[in-house]
């Protein structure tokens, strides 16, 4: 059984300083690993459901046979896990714009990182997802998925905010194959005029409410995916 808590590490990035600790819940007698930016939680191990399903609906929408997949933000590397456990996945390249956060994986410091590291079809690049969908594509993907901000209007930094409007989903579709998939995670429930917007690039589009169980509250919370195609 691990120490009640443990600060694994803790690093001051532009945007903030950023930790990644690991705690024993003394409800479940399970360890429980959290990230967090300054004072705001940004993920946690207790709640992984909606990030595996933004990899299983997005993947579910394609239909070809071999699957390239970009995966926007790395975090605690479920969505990442959840991509490769489709045997149609050829390649995962996984972006995220905080090395740390891909260092951690590298040092082996969480239950996913051995399994995503281990698979020969996974790369990790530090980069900033946002930046790379306003360049001029060099590689196209089947499936792009998306988990960085808390929602479409709710960002972790302002920069990222022109990527929701019409113009910055077409900059993104450019990177995608024909008949390619776009998915994105949100903490909030499916937004109407997002929906939109998507529809206005896609040929369909829809927001998915994704329910799980909250161990904390001992009731339901919901998260929400899009999956436009």
């Amino acid at each position: 059984m691990s120490a009640r808590f443990e600060e694994l590490d803790y690093v001051e990035t532009p945007m903030g300083a950023i930790s990644l600790r690991r705690r024993l819940d003394p409800v479940l007698a399970v360890d429980v690993y959290e990230v967090k930016l300054g004072e705001e939680f940004l993920m946690s191990s207790l709640f992984t459901v909606a990030e595996i399903e933004l990899a299983t609906l997005g993947l579910a929408a394609s239909t070809a046979e071999k699957i390239t997949v970009l995966s926007g933000g790395l975090g605690l590397g479920y969505t990442a896990v959840a991509a490769l456990d489709d045997p149609r996945v050829t390649a995962l390249t996984v972006v995220d714009a905080v090395q740390t956060v891909i260092d951690w994986h590298e040092r082996r410091l969480l239950p996913t990182s051995a399994g995503l590291l281990d698979d020969p079809r996974t790369t990790l690049v530090a980069d900033d997802f946002f930046a790379l969908m306003r360049r001029e594509p060099v590689a196209t993907y089947d499936v792009i998925l998306l988990d960085v901000d808390h929602s479409p209007h709710h960002y972790l930094n302002p920069s990222h905010a022109d990527f929701y409007e019409v113009d910055g989903l077409a900059r993104m579709k450019r990177h995608l194959s024909p008949g390619g998939v776009f998915a994105l995670w949100s903490d909030d429930p499916p937004e109407d005029g997002f929906t939109a917007r998507l529809a206005q690039v896609f040929d369909v589009a829809n927001g998915h409410l994704v329910s799980f169980a909250n161990a904390l509250t001992g009731g339901t919370s919901t998260n929400s995916v899009y999956v436009a195609s």
